[in-house]
């Protein structure tokens, strides 16, 4: 009876957080300012309310069981990226398996011409938000023209009463090609740098957890820049290989998708909260089962073709342990 005391006891101090692209979490309904029209119920991917909220449902159910079996409760925060907008964020948070967890949410509109942007989901019994502000990213073609990607989603806050700085991203895309778009990526690396330095000259040794779907592997130039010289440790770097990562495009895994956290949480002072694990979330039930793409995530499409699946990326998740 003493040993399964401590156990739960131990397992009470361990805090998930999370990150999760959605895969074009979009309602059903068109909007004139961006481009959407694919995903309506006329549309080229015929997105029914059915469909939604069937996709919802397996998402929300996703979030709830991220680290669930160490720490026998959801996550404390959850960065999401690929969200059209409020309204499908509310519709998460609201359904189902998440109906009873009293998680409050961070969101702007981003200028990106699809409008999918970036979010973060927080149980409000374990953070509280101090400030919050999207993030510009300022990255031109060859001619001079804005591309108008995602912003960077700041957020301060306490977690468990402890400062942290949290950064949500959804970087740049390699869709014409990952050399051509490094530069884009690259930038994006500065510019956390650039208010890291803001936000250290302001606060003594502040905690810092930057996630998201960064279209670039721990080895990429992007992410090497960003934690080089920074005091920042990426977890993730020990998590991929040619067998397994978050997402897989034909036959090829990637490790796009990281949480990257400062040095600080590797102290154990009382009242401080510690590094204690990470791990890609790949259930089986968020993977195809059968055929020549077992084992890689479950997508919703495939091109127009409708799947019904969750995302065609795994979340990735770190735990931390307060120190009590």
């Amino acid at each position: 009876m003493v040993f399964s005391l401590f156990k739960k006891k131990k397992k009470q101090g361990l805090h998930t957080i999370a990150f999760y692209n959605l895969e074009n979490l979009f309602d059903t309904t068109h909007d004139p300012d961006t481009l959407d029209v694919d995903f309506t119920p006329k549309g080229f991917k015929k997105w029914t309310p059915k469909r939604y909220k069937k996709k919802i449902l397996k998402l929300a159910k996703t979030i709830s069981e991220i680290g669930l079996a160490s720490t026998e409760r959801p996550p404390a925060l959850v960065g999401i990226a690929e969200v059209e907008n409020e309204t499908v964020i509310q519709d998460l948070i609201n359904a189902g398996p998440l109906q009873d967890i009293d998680y409050g949410y961070v969101h702007y509109d981003s200028p990106d011409e699809r409008g999918i942007d970036t979010g973060l989901l927080y149980h409000n019994d374990h953070f509280e938000v101090l400030h919050s502000e999207p993030i510009p990213l300022l990255v031109y073609n060859a001619e001079g023209v804005r591309d108008t990607t995602r912003d960077i989603l700041y957020v301060h806050g306490k977690l468990n009463e402890e400062l942290v700085h949290v950064f949500v991203n959804h970087w740049p895309s390699r869709r014409t090609g990952d050399v051509a778009t490094d530069y884009k990526r690259v930038e994006a690396a500065k510019t956390i740098k650039l208010k890291m330095e803001q936000i250290e000259a302001e606060h003594p040794e502040p905690n810092f957890i930057i996630m998201g779907d960064f279209n670039d592997d721990p080895s990429s130039n992007s992410i090497q820049l960003l934690t080089d010289g920074t005091g920042l440790y990426n977890p993730m770097e020990k998590l991929g290989s040619p067998n397994r990562g978050s997402a897989n495009y034909r036959r090829s895994w990637s490790l796009f998708d990281q949480i990257i956290v400062s040095h600080n949480f590797f102290n154990y002072e009382k009242g401080t909260h510690s590094f204690a694990h990470a791990n890609i979330f790949d259930e089986h039930l968020l993977t195809e089962w059968k055929g020549k793409y077992k084992g890689t995530p479950f997508r919703t499409y495939a091109g127009s073709k409708y799947l019904g699946g969750y995302s065609d990326h795994f979340p990735v998740y770190i735990q931390l342990k307060y120190n009590s």
